[in-house]
């Protein structure tokens, strides 16, 4: 039987849920992207939050895949929303990878395809959200079709604009099923994106990351932050709201993603599924097998 790992003495001074909030009024123009809200601790120290956090997170999500695979309803969905280079990858990669793969559920919405196209924008979203006591992890989401379909103009305005009010339905009936959302929108500044741009054309390991169409997209970096405010302004919901985290220092982003994650977990006070066979009468039974 797991044991829930001791708790870390190095802590966020106000915790991420509260931080990085996308309140009324959040301005993105002003927000400082290689800030490190909350956490007063340094790098090294965060490492090792890491790795405590990473344990309880995994004690956690075992719980949880145990109370799906028992017959609960509840589940979790991480959605990451960000420009290219803002870390979406490595969130996957060192948050989501603590915990056991066998309980998460990971999708990467790209363009659509002729198929899904022939079907309402949510059509795929709907297909890929997470099973009872499954970890579900949006890795681009929903919100490319009020992202990138504004920016370069794929459908016309009044489609886009009806898709605010559309996604805030789908997630409050989301919610009400039994699934937590929490919304992560990773921002790097436009110096940082240029100098990761800079090092996977540096490696030749790194060089099948690379897309020349992204120095498109950065051509476009004032719509597309245009696009993003009005997302948070018109998606952040009281069921589904968004946090948005400065990500110029990966290992900051990683460790607030991480503890935005617990949070969520934790709300759901997790317990361990009861047996549902008499453990004694069974005991007896493999003693004398």
């Amino acid at each position: 039987m797991s044991k829930t790992p001791k708790k870390t003495t190095h802590r966020f001074s106000v915790p991420p849920r509260e931080t990085l909030r996308a309140e009324e009024g959040f301005d993105l123009a002003a927000f400082d992207r290689s800030a490190t809200p909350g956490w007063e601790h340094g790098r090294k120290r965060a490492a090792r939050a890491m790795a405590d956090h990473g344990a309880r997170l995994s004690d956690l999500q075992e719980r949880l895949f145990a109370e799906g695979r028992s017959g609960g309803q509840r589940s979790v969905l991480l959605v990451l929303q960000g420009m290219d280079t803002a870390g979406k990858g490595g969130i996957v990669r060192h948050v989501v990878g603590m915990v056991d793969p066998q309980g998460v559920q990971h999708a990467s919405f790209g363009a659509p395809t002729r198929a899904e196209l022939a079907h309402h924008f949510l059509w795929r979203v709907r297909r890929a959200l997470p099973a009872p006591g499954m970890l579900g992890v949006f890795d681009r989401s929903h919100y490319e079709d009020v992202l990138i379909a504004r920016v370069d103009g794929l459908v016309p305005r009044d489609v886009w604009e009806r898709r605010y009010d559309e996604i805030n339905r789908f997630e409050a009936k989301v919610a009400a099923s039994g699934t937590t959302i929490v919304k992560v929108a990773l921002f790097v500044s436009l110096e940082e994106q240029k100098k990761r741009l800079g090092k996977r054309l540096e490696r030749p390991d790194k060089y099948w990351k690379y897309d020349p169409a992204d120095l498109a997209a950065r051509a476009q970096w004032p719509a597309y932050q245009d696009a993003y405010q009005a997302v948070l302004d018109r998606t952040s919901t009281d069921v589904a709201p968004w946090h948005v985290v400065p990500a110029d220092h990966k290992w900051y982003a990683r460790l607030a993603v991480t503890e935005l994650l617990l949070d969520a977990f934790r709300d759901l006070e997790l317990g361990w599924p009861p047996a549902a066979f008499d453990v004694e009468e069974q005991k007896a039974l493999l003693a004398g097998a």
